[in-house]
């Protein structure tokens, strides 16, 4: 009987290691890859194999080994430099990056899937990235440019240097770009300065236009009243001739004519006794004279 039950926990023993080793050999025969992280099976340091998608893998136990990198988008705040502007003028660029890993086996094989060398590498690409893009403008360039149009330029060739790494740099942008503080004052002093002198042309353009427009006028009225004076001369003669011709046609015998000289003399003596002036004083032969005294023949 005891033989029997010697046996059996010995049989016990046996069947619990059994499955002890079972299970540790499927434990180590097999991964889990997670949202947001890459698994590259490594055998003997060479990479066989690269897990992307979220789920439960298999391995060759004891010899392959496993290695996660992070496929989350990275902020890596880049420290402050100084940068020189193509008209020499010194400049504080405070830039962050926005990175991820979008080639795990490029990563592993030149960072070693490092996280600190590749900010490192980063920090080294973005500045220089920084550096090329201001150095190619003006510092007034880059104050107008400092928003898409500066961030393109960096992100572009950071981006462009860090595919190597199997990195993609998301964006690389200037969060802040400032003066050094020795020359702040003057730098806003003549930027003052200039714009003023812009606003000064553009009021001096708009004056001399106005000029123009104003003496152009001038012009214009004294054509259009040189005309009509002309024209009105013009019409006066005409007028003048009319009536001339028209009396002419009236009077053109004796009795006519002297009957208008009888009507023109008493229209001026009309015209000479006026207001408290009642006295008219004529010589005796005048036409009036016969007028009044009747003996106008």
């Amino acid at each position: 009987m005891e033989t029997t039950n010697k046996k059996g926990k010995i049989f016990g023993i046996i069947i619990a290691v059994i499955v002890c080793v079972i299970a540790f050999l499927g434990l180590s025969a097999t991964y889990v890859v997670h949202q947001k992280e890459y698994i590259a099976v490594r055998r003997f340091g060479k990479i066989i194999s690269l897990a992307k998608e979220p789920g439960l893998y298999f391995k060759t136990p004891f010899i392959d080994d496993i290695q996660s990198i992070s496929a989350q988008i990275v902020l890596y705040d880049i420290p402050k430099s100084d940068v020189i502007t193509k008209d020499k003028k010194s400049m504080i660029a405070d830039t962050y990056v926005i990175w991820k890993v979008v080639d795990p086996v490029k990563y592993i094989q030149t960072l070693n899937a490092i996280d600190a060398r590749a900010e490192e590498r980063i920090e080294a690409s973005v500045y220089n990235a920084t550096k090329n893009a201001i150095s190619s403008m003006t510092q007034d360039e880059v104050i107008e440019a400092r928003g898409e149009q500066l961030t393109k330029l960096i992100s572009d060739e950071a981006n462009s240097d860090m595919t190597g790494y199997g990195i993609e740099v998301v964006q690389a942008q200037i969060k802040a770009l400032d003066l050094p503080d020795d020359n702040k004052q003057a730098v806003y002093e003549r930027m003052i300065s200039e714009r003023n002198n812009i606003a000064a042309s553009y009021t001096a353009q708009g004056d001399a236009e106005a000029q123009k427009i104003h003496n152009e006028t001038d012009k214009e009225v004294a054509i259009v009243k040189a005309n009509a004076e002309k024209d009105a001369a013009v019409l006066e003669a005409e007028g003048e001739s009319a009536y001339m011709s028209t009396l002419s046609n009236a009077y053109d015998t004796t009795e006519k004519s002297e009957f208008y000289s009888y009507i023109r003399g008493l229209d001026a003596i009309k015209k000479s006794l006026v207001g408290d002036n009642k006295t008219l004083i004529l010589d005796k032969n005048s036409e009036l004279a016969k007028i009044l005294y009747g003996n106008f023949n």
